[in-house]
């Protein structure tokens, strides 16, 4: 019995498409945690959630930015938490748990332990060098050639912009978190990453702004968490905070995956094993690291 994970397999891309159909459990007892991004149409995201949960005894998503995404040529161009909402209804049909539901218990090796998948967004309070205020790390961004597609695509109805959304997402999460035993250990799931340590390594660091919130830098330490799930930076590996093990699950674009298999003459491990941890490191993309500053209190 183990617990996976996976990210950003973006199907609308018929070769990421191909490895989503092609994913399936050692045995029939083991979980699989999916982190957003699956698809940008819901009835993608429905049919791809829907083949895996056929396989897994558990599935547990949680939205990346590409599902809230509303385009003007869907059928039903939801958006902000109504389009939010209609994804937890469909996963509820499927029997996909959702950061809406009562957070599942793992009793498998290395249980019990909490898994709990969260919904948190970001508010630009990732800031590149030399901005102190987001309108600031913006303007540098934009000065860069850097913008995400979710300033003109991920629409934050009825609130009034993405970090009022945000704010309230870190809100929920957090009192669902602190109503948790405080005997049992954790792992987080979340589409972006809870720290700003795995941006360091971005290509573009002006891409931080969008990729999460520094509301919950030390969330991995007050929650005791075994292991932290993420994916969106699309660079697949592990590493180590505060002795927490960060697991970046993603595919990724294939053109990405490709590359990396090209240079190391190995395809990535899709999915990740999250529990029980591995005893050793799994593959030539998995790097161990300390974090560089202490966690926020």
């Amino acid at each position: 019995m183990k617990l996976w994970a996976v990210s950003d397999l973006h199907v609308r891309h018929p070769d990421n498409r191909a490895v989503a159909e092609d994913l399936r459990p050692e045995s029939g007892d083991d979980w699989l945690v999916v982190a957003g991004d699956v698809a940008e149409q819901v009835e993608d995201v429905v049919r791809t959630l829907a083949l895996l949960r056929s396989r897994w005894a558990r599935v547990i998503w949680v939205p990346g930015n590409h599902e809230l995404w509303t385009r003007a040529k869907e059928a039903e161009p939801l958006r902000g938490v109504a389009r939010y909402e209609r994804l937890v209804r469909e996963c509820r049909a499927l029997g996909v748990d959702t950061p809406q539901d009562p957070f599942p218990v793992w009793t498998g090796p290395g249980g019990p332990v909490v898994v709990a998948p969260l919904f948190l967004l970001f508010d630009y309070s990732f800031l590149p060098d030399g901005a102190t205020t987001p309108q600031e790390g913006l303007a540098i961004a934009r000065s860069a050639g850097v913008v995400c597609t979710d300033e003109f695509l991920l629409h934050p109805d009825p609130y009034p912009d993405r970090a009022a959304w945000c704010a309230a997402r870190v809100q929920e999460s957090r009192a669902r978190l602190d109503a948790v035993d405080p005997a049992l250990p954790t792992v987080l799931v979340n589409h972006w990453p809870l720290t700003r340590l795995p941006t360091r390594v971005l290509r573009h660091p002006e891409f931080a702004l969008w990729c999460g919130t520094t509301a919950t830098a030390d969330w991995h330490v007050r929650y005791r968490a075994r292991a932290v799930v993420y994916g969106h930076l699309h660079i697949p590996r592990v590493t180590v905070e505060d002795g927490v093990r960060f697991v970046e699950a993603s595919l990724g674009y294939p053109r990405e995956w490709k590359a990396r298999a090209e240079r190391r003459g190995r395809a990535d491990p899709v999915p990740r094993q999250v529990l029980p941890a591995p005893a050793t490191l799994p593959d030539p993309g998995t790097t161990t690291t300390s974090a560089a500053t202490p966690p926020a209190r």
